[in-house]
């Protein structure tokens, strides 16, 4: 790229110099100088040459350019709304490119075939309403088209999730990303308030609602193909954002307003790593908010199982009150009921905080018996 940028340079710059060399000429042919029309013909016939060279490299430059840069476009779509908004991106890129090249053309034909000669007679043409008409309406309808359709697939990604989309909790914080499941049982995932958030309980899970009884955390992202999958996106700290880049999934994670998108991934990992051929290829969740010094190490990664190896997987995983179940302390007495079958069996059972706080004053009264 920077060699082609150098050519062009010196390209430019030469032109440049003829440009004004013939300028300079054509001011003496103006003074007086007997080979003016000589001189004027030859300024305008190397400028009107100009203008095609000019119009062929450039070309020849931009398809070398959208050819070379190939490998940098975004990778293969891996979702269905991601074919949706691929197809609108190539229509529109398509017909724009069409008409840049088709008006690009015209101006620099038009300025070498139309540029001065001696016995040339100008067409005084001030107006054309149906020419004026055409190249109104035509743009005018094809931007319509293009607009409503981006709005018909926007709408379509920005919809509500549906009853059964799986949903899965996101919260990006310095440098990282907690991901928490909705659970085996009731597929909703439990309040949360940052006022409980501890060493442990790193994002606040509120016990006092039933629903989060059964929501489990991971270090990874596991989602299942073919099944619509509802993210809830949070953040802790800063500005983060959820960048899914095969799955076409980009939401900024906003420090005190939640925010979510749903997709439905319709390429397994597995299909994936064949179709480019490499066995060790995962998808990676990024963030694309630049959020602190440790910005580029905010990644995890991401699994697209087949549904039955995703149940099988969410099957084998223990919710955070079975992993930590001190926190069934926190657990309303009305719920305990509920709550305790998450509860190891040989794990102690949690007192409630009457029951507490009485035993840790009887230790006082009997001291003061004494």
């Amino acid at each position: 790229m920077t060699y082609l940028i150098g050519l062009l340079s010196v390209v430019f710059l030469v032109l440049a110099i003829m440009i004004v060399s013939k300028s300079i000429a054509l001011s003496k042919g103006i003074q007086g100088a007997d080979d003016s029309d000589a001189r004027v013909d030859g300024a305008n016939n190397g400028n009107a040459f100009g203008f095609l060279v000019f119009l062929v490299l450039g070309s020849i430059a931009a398809a070398w350019s959208f050819l070379h840069s190939q490998p940098d476009f975004l990778p293969i779509a891996a979702s269905e709304h991601g074919l949706k908004t691929d197809q609108m991106f190539w229509i529109s890129m398509g017909i724009v490119t069409a008409a840049f090249f088709l008006t690009n053309t015209l101006l620099f034909v038009f300025a070498f075939l139309y540029r001065y000669k001696k016995n040339n007679v100008a067409t005084f043409y001030p107006v054309n309403h149906k020419l004026e008409i055409i190249w109104t309406i035509i743009p005018a309808i094809v931007m319509a088209v293009l607009v409503f359709t981006g709005w018909r697939i926007w709408r379509d990604i920005t919809k509500q999730a549906p009853e059964n989309a799986v949903v899965i909790e996101v919260t990006g914080h310095q440098f990282g990303w907690y991901v928490r499941y909705a659970g085996n049982d009731d597929n909703k995932l439990g309040n949360q308030n940052y006022k409980l958030i501890d060493d442990t309980n790193q994002i606040g899970i509120d016990f006092t609602d039933e629903s989060s009884f059964d929501d489990f955390t991971a270090n990874e992202l596991h989602l299942p193909k073919g099944v619509p999958v509802l993210l809830k996106i949070k953040a802790q700290d800063v500005l983060h954002s959820v960048y899914l880049p095969y799955q076409r999934v980009k939401m900024d994670a906003v420090p005190g307003m939640p925010t979510k998108f749903w997709f439905v991934a319709n390429k397994s990992t597995d299909e994936m790593r064949a179709e480019l051929g490499k066995s060790d290829f995962n998808y990676k969740l990024n963030c694309t908010e630049i959020c602190g010094r440790g910005h580029f190490g905010m990644a995890i990664t991401v699994f697209v199982d087949e549904p039955e190896d995703y149940k099988a997987w969410v099957a084998q995983q223990k919710p955070f009150l079975t992993q930590n179940p001190d926190y069934l302390a926190k657990v309303p007495e009305k719920l305990k009921g509920k709550a305790q079958k998450y509860v190891p069996a040989e794990a102690p059972a949690a007192e409630s905080d009457s029951t507490q706080a009485a035993a840790g004053a009887a230790p006082a009264t009997a001291s003061l018996r004494r």
